[in-house]
């Protein structure tokens, strides 16, 4: 397969280069696709938009599979202090059961592009749904904490997968005119499920034990796996590629030390800090380290993330935006529960329904967002959106004890409308100029980086506010965290400048 790729000067793949215009003939027969490989038809303009039933079959499932695995990831946020009594753990130890995800999550994205590569579309959701299922049971079954955190992992190697497998079967088949319009889509599996985890948790935990969070996750998971068995078919083609493993190890020290470092570093005793410094240390070098061998593979065989996507100035630009906009939504999850519990004395289930709206919004909107940004492209949407995110969040760092339950409510809407307005136009104009061999690395580097984001995000933030509570009160400590989001969130406003119509969404009708 060629690596060769005409592009123009902001890094977009210049007219008439037909490996960036995928899609623009009816999307392939199963089994039999070359959709990865197959160059458009000079006549483009009379090739029909519309997607055929089967792709729209594939996308469906997989959209319904994404976002059961990604409400999963959320809804232990509210159960903590529940598994804590029940399971007989401290906070440092309970709080793994969220980093342990997040960090296996970002260890596993990196090898989807090889694992998207190597393995048939039908295989890799059998892989994803199975081990998430899997995971799912073990987790409902889990006799101790030990054998809970197991089950967490698995799942989360199962969730890993699944996200670059949606982006790169919609890259694959959707014509581009139609890719926002879709991407919009896939906003409700990544906004509304991250919602909706703390209400769901919320109102199981109100009249059940812990483990019904898994229980009533199961069948879900086990229908979308039996479905996706009997009904979906490969797209694309499979390609001989090497696994590196130096790649895969450099992984480890690499994310997991940063994400560590930086939940450590913010608190406890100056002398305490000396592993989270040496975790950071240490996670910088070896981040240094993977680079510098995804570079040398490039030349010489296939590297593990193809960074080659950077090339595009579109893909770099919007990958910063989502970096940015995943540390103002993770931080909000775990930020605004602390907040409404520790500060509020809110129950469980009063936290869910106090987030909820904000969610809903976020997500039943993302599918006209990506109708609006196909007709109008992707800079007024963004800095609107990004403007939006700061201005909320710094709202949010003025919260006090006696703040009306009404406006917080107002803000969470408000963060979340500016995030709807981030996403989809970021996703889009980000994987749009990418040509088919880059998809699933583009995929996947996206995704590892949203991870890698939330994790270091949260992490920072919640530091942030353990250490000024310590000194000063939970409400001092909250609004220092707010501010710190807020502060980020102004670089957002700077990318989202730079936002430009890629060349497909520049001419909808251009195939």
């Amino acid at each position: 397969m060629s690596t060769d790729v005409s592009s123009n000067a902001s890094g977009d793949p210049a007219p008439g280069a037909a490996p960036a215009i995928p899609g623009s003939a009816t999307p392939p027969a199963p089994a039999a696709s070359t959709a990865t490989t197959a160059p458009a038809s000079p006549a483009g303009p009379t090739a029909p938009a519309k997607m055929s039933r089967e792709s729209v079959a594939i996308i469906a499932t997989l959209l319904v599979a994404t976002f059961v695995v990604i409400l999963n990831e959320t809804i232990m946020n509210v159960a903590l202090q529940r598994l804590m009594v029940d399971l007989n753990v401290d906070a440092p130890t309970v709080q793994w059961l969220s980093t342990g995800f997040m960090l296996t999550m970002a260890v596993v994205i990196p090898t989807t592009g090889f694992i998207l590569q190597r393995l048939t579309t039908r295989a890799v959701f059998m892989l994803a749904m199975g081990l998430f299922s899997g995971g799912t049971l073990l987790a409902a079954l889990a006799p101790g904490f030990e054998v809970l955190l197991l089950a967490r992992i698995v799942q989360a190697g199962g969730t890993a997968i699944m996200l670059p497998l949606l982006m790169t079967t919609i890259l694959t088949l959707v014509p581009l005119e139609r890719r926002g319009a879709v991407m919009g889509n896939v906003s409700i599996a990544i906004s509304v499920a991250p919602a909706l985890g703390p209400t769901v948790s919320g109102l199981i935990l109100q009249h059940f034990s812990w483990r019904f969070m898994f229980v009533f996750v199961l069948p879900i998971a086990l229908a979308a796996l039996a479905i996706g068995a009997r009904y979906l078919t490969n797209i694309g083609e499979t390609e001989k590629t090497r696994l590196d493993a130096l790649s895969v190890v450099l992984t480890v020290p690499a994310f997991g030390g940063l994400v560590y470092g930086l939940s450590q570093i913010g608190g406890g005793q100056v002398g305490s800090r000396t592993p989270a410094v040496v975790a950071l240390a240490v996670g910088v070098l070896a981040l240094a380290a993977f680079v510098l061998r995804q570079l040398k593979l490039q030349k010489t065989d296939g590297p593990l993330l193809d960074l080659r996507a950077f090339t595009f100035r579109m893909f770099t630009v919007s990958v910063l935006l989502l970096v940015v906009a995943m540390i103002a939504l993770f931080g909000a999850v775990i930020l605004l529960p602390l907040y409404l519990q520790e500060i509020r004395g809110l129950t469980s289930l009063e936290t869910g329904l106090v987030l909820l709206p904000g969610g809903l919004a976020m997500g039943l909107l993302g599918p006209f967002i990506g109708r609006v940004f196909d007709r109008v492209g992707p800079l007024p949407l963004t800095v609107t959106g990004s403007i939006m995110m700061v201005l909320s969040l710094w709202q949010f760092s003025m919260l006090d004890a006696t703040s009306p339950l009404g406006w917080i409510i107002a803000l969470h809407v408000a963060l979340s409308l500016g995030l709807a307005l981030l996403f989809t136009p970021a996703f889009t104009t980000g994987l749009n100029p990418l040509p088919p061999h880059l998809y699933s690395h583009g995929s996947a580097i996206m995704s590892t980086l949203q991870q890698v984001a939330g994790a270091a995000g949260t992490a920072l933030l919640v530091s942030i506010y353990a250490f000024v509570a310590v000194a000063s009160g939970m409400v001092a400590g909250m609004h220092a965290a707010f501010l710190t989001a807020a502060v980020i969130a102004v670089a957002a406003v700077v990318l989202s400048t730079m936002m430009r119509k890629t060349e497909g969404a520049a001419h909808p009708g251009a195939h």
